[in-house]
């Protein structure tokens, strides 16, 4: 299936999304560049992507805003976003994330792993860069909300083992294979964690479940 990409058009993303357009991955097409935030959120309504790329610090409008308007709470048909950015402070990672992006990229992680991005956010996955995901859960751990929610309905044993992959990383797939368990079966178990915690995405759950304490930071 090609996937349908639009990118806000910072020289690094351009780089690699021209590596796109030679061929280097036929079922991506870009469809779309934009120049600054406004003209990403422009395109991105228009066009409706199946994915959004855009750097967190963009003229007009930054990223963790263009993600909020297109992707976060209250958007009822939301885009997948995949935010990629030079800076790996925890405050943007955090915004954005929160914001409902599906993914976080540094710009020096390059196009081999941003081609993964954009399959897994087209895929419902989340994909943050491995180098940060660590201390960024850390940094979300230590950070309670005034109310955790919980689920409207117990989590079954096998959803409390999808639930702790989720948070350490691992997408569909490498849930299938470290459990012995279906693909599809995999993804009726995500969705089933989405409906019982109100979620709406893989990174809130892998959030929810730091939060609560169901995943120990000091776990891999």
């Amino acid at each position: 299936m090609s996937v349908r990409a639009v990118a806000e058009d910072d020289q690094h993303l351009l780089r690699a999304a021209l590596a796109i357009y030679r061929g280097a991955q036929d079922d991506i097409e870009v469809v779309g560049q934009a120049a600054d935030g406004l003209a990403a959120l422009d395109l991105a309504t228009r066009l409706r992507p199946d994915v959004l790329i855009v750097d967190i610090r963009m003229p007009g409008l930054d990223g963790v805003e263009v993600t909020r308007r297109l992707a976060g709470p209250g958007v009822a048909d939301p885009l997948a976003v995949v935010v990629i950015t030079t800076c790996d402070l925890d405050e943007y990672v955090l915004g954005a994330l929160r914001a409902g992006a599906r993914g976080f990229l540094l710009k020096d992680a390059g196009p081999d792993l941003l081609v993964q991005a954009i399959h897994a956010a087209a895929n419902g996955d989340a994909l943050i860069a491995p180098n940060i995901t660590r201390r960024l859960l850390a940094t979300f751990a230590s950070q309670k909300p005034a109310a955790l929610v919980q689920p409207i309905d117990p989590l079954s044993e096998r959803e409390e083992e999808v639930l702790a992959l989720i948070a350490r990383g691992r997408t569909n797939a490498e849930i299938a294979s470290e459990l012995f368990i279906s693909l599809s079966t995999v993804k009726s178990h995500v969705a089933s964690l989405m409906t019982k915690l109100g979620l709406r995405n893989r990174v809130e759950i892998a959030m929810w479940a730091y939060d609560s304490g169901r995943v120990r930071t000091d776990q891999s």
